[in-house]
């Protein structure tokens, strides 16, 4: 195990390198300027300001200055649009922000999600199985950049229970939207997995063993089915986790909550290449590591894969 730990994370460097050339060299190719403005501004003055940051030099040389700056001193290099920030501080600024409420989406998606699935699929076909269809088909067609506004419109305009906006420091009334309008969609698609997981499982020979040795419904369900039927769970949580992190732009543009969405938005209608960068690198770094953490617990539930 620790040898396939050590491969994957050696693997993980290239990956991250050709991730950092692809995107450096598309917004290298991009027309305009970073300094551009709706202001004519002299070439000289252009030239002059792209030479302090270095944009006048070779593309190999910008990006091999970059990638000895990120690699050795873990440094993004300054943002071009937030004067006297640096590319480590909007994302220290960001990131936390981003992460708390990510973080309990994700909670939130599994805990419910796999509720649903597991209780629709033990209780096949019954009222049970077809409300947590219902509500699952019903969470996966509103995606968070619909289902945000009527959140804000309903209990903030409308009942007026909790704020449409802001952050105070992480105060739980200025999370639950956000957490609800981010977790349904996972949710929903957690549900679906855990329910088509656990129907399979429970149709197999070793279930129908146990069944018939007399063991008790609970003890087969949770002793002998439900480690099987989380495995191809698992397999969604890596991504979906890294995708509640990426699919906080929509959150941080309707509620204004502070987070890394905002900074890369404005980054790329900017061209602030610092800040599009450092948040991709970042983001490039979560979905390896978490793809990493799903292999791990993958051949721990199943012996099978450490094989």
């Amino acid at each position: 195990m620790f040898a396939y730990i050590l491969r994957r994370l050696l693997l993980a460097i290239p990956v991250l390198l050709i991730l950092v050339v692809v995107t450096f060299a598309l917004m290298y190719a991009a027309p305009g300027s970073p300094f551009a403005s709706e202001r004519a501004v002299p070439a000289a003055v252009i030239a002059n300001i792209e030479r302090a940051y270095g944009l006048d030099r070779p593309f190999i040389v910008q990006i091999g200055s970059y990638i000895w700056n990120v690699v050795v001193h873990f440094d993004f290099g300054p943002s071009f649009q937030y004067r006297d920030q640096d590319v480590n501080d909007l994302i220290e600024q960001g990131f936390p922000v981003t992460l708390t409420y990510g973080f309990w989406s994700f909670v939130v998606a599994v805990i419910v999600g796999g509720a649903l699935g597991i209780a629709a699929a033990i209780r096949h076909n019954t009222w049970l199985d077809y409300l947590a269809v219902g509500v699952s088909i019903g969470a996966q067609v509103l995606p968070n950049f619909v289902l945000a506004p009527i959140l804000v419109l309903v209990f903030t305009l409308w009942l007026g229970w909790l704020p449409g906006g802001g952050w105070q420091g992480g105060q739980i009334e200025y999370v639950i939207l956000p957490v609800i309008a981010l977790s349904t969609s996972f949710m929903a698609s957690i549900a679906r997995i855990a329910r088509a997981s656990m129907l399979e499982v429970m149709t197999s020979n070793f279930i129908r063993t146990a069944r018939a040795k007399g063991l008790p419904g609970r003890t087969i369900v949770f002793r002998h089915a439900l480690k099987p039927a989380l495995l191809p769970v698992l397999s969604y949580l890596g991504p979906a986790f890294v995708g509640m992190i990426t699919g906080s732009v929509v959150i941080d543009l309707y509620f204004s909550t502070g987070g890394i969405g905002q900074f890369f938005v404005a980054s790329a209608l900017n061209r602030d290449y610092g800040v599009m960068m450092g948040i991709t690198v970042l983001l490039g770094a979560l979905t390896i590591l978490f793809n990493l953490v799903v292999d791990i617990l993958y051949a721990w539930i199943d012996p099978k894969i450490r094989y």
